[in-house]
């Protein structure tokens, strides 16, 4: 299987998800006695939109889908 080629900011963009996705999990991860706050830092959630956005990917799930399953494809 053939990766993409992804542009800086489609890079950034991916990365900021990534980084978005790895901070959910961990805010869920935990003790199911909800000691942990299930919080995600508007910081992240600002870095992925403005990534998103600063690729022309917002609102644009189905090419950003494709775009992050092309570039690191589950095994």
């Amino acid at each position: 299987m053939s990766t993409a080629v992804l542009t800086d900011r489609e890079r950034t963009a991916v990365q900021a998800y990534l980084r978005l996705l790895h901070t959910v999990r961990a805010a869920f991860d935990g003790p199911p006695d909800g000691v942990r706050p299930r919080v995600v830092p508007p910081a992240v959630l600002a870095e992925a939109e403005q990534a998103l956005a600063g690729a022309g990917l917002a609102g644009n799930e189905d090419t950003f889908f494709r775009l992050l399953h092309s570039w690191c494809p589950r095994p």
